[in-house]
């Protein structure tokens, strides 16, 4: 029998959360490099320099836990973190060689590195279960151009905070009224959105 208890904690379960983390979070050679892009790029616009973000989801439904990420392809075991695609990094004649690859993760039970790092996280973007579905489904038709080019004409580079921004607004959910931790940027952003919204995602 089906109690109004049983029916409140299958709905506690379903989520889409969102998780910003400190670009270079673990790492301390990452972040100093993330910091002197920062610093020029402020210097170019003319503006105070600012935290860099990059982002990741955490979605939760009635058939398990799921992570949704872009990250470097470290080895060739990509089924056991449920990559879904591949692209290139710097450039697409680079793509040939490991190291320079990224892979998109829909990871089942997987789990956010440094996610102890992350700042004003997790964002409760939704608790419907079909909204969580659709995040899934998605996430496997995302883009892969080229990872820090502009090969798609945004204006923007496409990176991870691209990925995230486009299996948000092609999910349904309003992407363009999420916005980084206070002080902060998310590179890429905004290109993710772009793109979406070309294919017919929702963006405002």
């Amino acid at each position: 029998m089906v109690t109004r208890t049983s029916l409140a904690t299958y709905a506690a379960r379903m989520a889409v959360d969102l998780y910003w983390l400190p670009l270079g979070a673990g790492g301390h050679f990452v972040r100093l490099n993330g910091r002197a892009y920062e610093a020029v790029i402020a210097r170019l616009q003319r503006r105070r320099r600012c935290d860099l973000y990059h982002s990741a989801l955490q979605v939760e439904t009635s058939t398990g836990k799921f992570v949704i990420e872009q990250a470097p392809v470290h080895d060739w075991s990509g089924a056991e973190r449920g990559v879904v695609a591949e692209g290139a990094v710097g450039a697409r004649w680079a793509g040939r060689f490991r190291i320079f690859r990224y892979e998109i993760r829909l990871w089942p039970r997987g789990h956010i590195p440094d996610v102890a790092e992350a700042v004003n996280s997790p964002q409760r973007l939704s608790d419907d279960d079909y909204t969580a579905r659709r995040v899934l489904e998605a996430a496997g038709r995302v883009p892969t151009p080229v990872w820090g080019r502009d090969e798609l004409h945004t204006g923007e580079m496409w990176n991870s905070n691209s990925v995230i921004a486009w299996v948000i607004a092609r999910s349904g959910i309003d992407a363009g009224a999420i916005k980084p931790p206070s002080g902060g940027r998310a590179p890429g952003w905004h290109a993710g959105l772009i793109v979406a919204a070309r294919n017919g995602g929702r963006h405002t």
